[in-house]
């Protein structure tokens, strides 16, 4: 993994993702002690398109292990809305920097900025590709609430044609034996390419309408949000927005063990009173991310 850039959750085999949980582990238990760890280290974050937990989650994840950032958050305050390149971009900022961290709205961009790039390039989200950080996060956070990655049921809903969290995390949890529950409205369903990777590596899957009937045999329920700015025709936005919300109620005679995760931001989907339940685990989902993160770029830049 040194020197490596990660821009799709393939770039990683099984025993790296254990390899990042248990580093991930280990600085949750042990924040402080690495403090001095990236002392010397620059970390450049460009974000061209809007985040909060993603970009502050990496930024503390620097922060915590003693190194330095520099970036924009948004396109319009770089040389971009002058008509600079992502290549010329890319290539400038390699020159102050150790490592780039980039989130990117055009599928493919984080892939091309690797190639071109001097430094490893982490990708923090590149259109409705990828977002492979969030599935380690993600990896992180089923271990630590079922104790095992093997072996699970997991529940998708909301948009899961778009939702790029849903799609790594399926790719990467196919190592250890799942089985999927997919639900969602038919304008959002699974891409038929993500299914066909399923049925090839013999993976149990089927799509459902009712998410009351699949929540009982769940060990994890991962919602996702109906993202308004992947929608072109904001008239099929409104009709699909509020399809699913997940209810306090719903949790009745569902499995001690399940839990409600979320990549976050949330909208509509899960009811607040859900929160104050043992199944919701969405900000403590998030808090990982930290951690993982530290992980990652600790990995990626030889350190652990």
């Amino acid at each position: 993994m040194k020197n490596k850039s990660l821009i799709s959750i393939h770039d990683y085999s099984k025993e790296d993702y254990l390899k990042v949980i248990e580093v991930a582990s280990e600085f949750e238990k042990n924040t402080h002690k690495y403090g001095d760890l990236l002392k010397g280290r620059i970390v450049a974050t460009l974000f061209f398109e809007p985040s909060t937990r993603t970009r502050l989650s990496f930024e503390s994840a620097v922060q915590r292990l003693g190194g330095s950032i520099i970036g924009f958050s948004e396109a319009g305050t770089s040389s971009v809305s002058k008509g600079e390149s992502l290549k010329d971009t890319i290539k400038t900022v390699t020159q102050y920097s150790d490592l780039i961290i980039m989130r990117h709205p055009a599928e493919g961009s984080a892939r091309w900025a690797s190639e071109v790039s001097g430094v490893p390039v982490i990708n923090a989200g590149d259109g409705a590709n990828q977002h492979p950080t969030q599935c380690l996060l993600d990896l992180y956070t089923i271990k630590q609430t079922q104790g095992k990655l093997d072996d699970l049921t997991i529940t998708m809903v909301g948009d899961l044609k778009y939702g790029r969290t849903v799609h790594s995390l399926l790719q990467a949890m196919s190592n250890f034996r799942p089985r999927f529950r997919f639900v969602s409205p038919k304008e959002l369903k699974m891409p038929q390419e993500y299914k066909l990777y399923l049925e090839q590596h013999n993976i149990e899957w089927s799509e459902h309408e009712d998410l009351q009937s699949v929540m009982t045999d769940s060990d994890i329920v991962y919602v996702t949000r109906v993202q308004r700015e992947r929608f072109s025709d904001p008239i099929e936005y409104e009709r699909v927005k509020n399809a699913y919300v997940v209810h306090k109620s719903m949790l009745e005679g569902t499995k001690p063990n399940l839990r409600i995760l979320h990549p976050l931001p949330r909208v509509n989907e899960i009811h607040i009173d859900v929160d104050d339940t043992d199944k919701a685990y969405y900000f403590q989902q998030a808090l990982n991310g930290v951690y993982t993160r530290m992980a990652i770029i600790s990995l990626i830049l030889g350190l652990k």
